[in-house]
């Protein structure tokens, strides 16, 4: 099996590691080859941050999403996506924790009622399109009081397992999910590990200013790519939507470490 990489080489056998997900999905996604790779050496904690779907109406980026997925309702489909999240990871060994935060592309905000009955889903949600909102990075001011909820959340289920180092994505992508689910990986005060939002990292460049701000060194791990693919293999809700043409790049995981804060 590979071993840890040189990165976690001063983090002792038997310390749990604490990786957050934005969705159900994205830690295998970013870090299957690495979490594979450190199994039997650290206790795995991986937290989902948005487990669930809303009800409808829903906006058209929303529809558009379940039909990519083959889903006509996104209470079952998300149902789907928890299961397979605990079988991945369960494969694994982890412990495996979703937090029940509303996905961004079912997340409502509170309106008056006349709004509500005009009917347009796109005048209740608080971020109306997938391109011009949650792709842009644009985190809506009514989220701030979700990141100031979920961190003691975060923070007590790391304690109990004895976890000193938290990795986060570092948000390629600019999605608004993992933006806060960065936010709160950078307040738990452990030792953060940015991770590459894989696919997205394919098409996407990383922030540059981001990087120099918090004197992070880019690292690769590259042993895990046969791992992580057969784990993200076992997300089949999402593969074919992910990857249309079937193949799962194996490409490097890249990490960004930095200091204790």
């Amino acid at each position: 099996m590979t071993g840890p990489p040189a990165f976690l080489a001063d983090t002792p056998p038997g310390e749990a590691l604490l990786f957050l997900s934005a969705h159900l999905d994205d830690a295998v996604l970013s870090c299957g080859g690495l979490m594979a790779a450190v199994s039997g050496r650290h206790p795995l904690l991986v937290v989902t941050i948005f487990s669930e779907a809303g009800e409808p109406p829903h906006t058209r980026a929303a529809r558009t999403f379940l039909r990519q997925c083959g889903a006509d309702d996104a209470a079952s489909l998300f149902a789907q996506r928890r299961a397979e999240d605990r079988a991945v990871l369960d494969g694994l060994g982890a412990r495996t924790e979703h937090l029940g935060e509303v996905d961004a592309l079912f997340r409502r905000r509170d309106v008056p009622a006349r709004v509500e009955r005009i009917g347009v889903p796109e005048l209740v949600h608080r971020y109306p399109t997938y391109r011009f909102d949650i792709a842009l990075g644009r985190v809506s001011a009514g989220d701030r009081e979700l990141v100031e909820a979920v961190t003691p959340r975060v923070r007590a289920l790391a304690d109990e397992a004895g976890a000193r180092t938290v990795f986060c994505p570092v948000g390629v992508g600019r999605h608004v999910d993992h933006l806060l689910t960065r936010r709160i990986g950078e307040a738990l005060g452990l030792r953060v590990i940015h991770y590459s939002d894989f696919p997205y990292d394919l098409t996407h460049p990383t922030d540059p200013a981001f990087l120099a701000g918090h004197g992070t060194t880019r690292r690769a791990f590259t042993d895990g790519a046969a791992d992580r693919e057969r784990l993200v293999r076992g997300y089949a809700t999402q593969v074919d939507a992910l990857f249309h043409d079937g193949t799962i790049p194996a490409t490097p995981e890249i990490y960004y470490p930095a200091s204790v804060p």
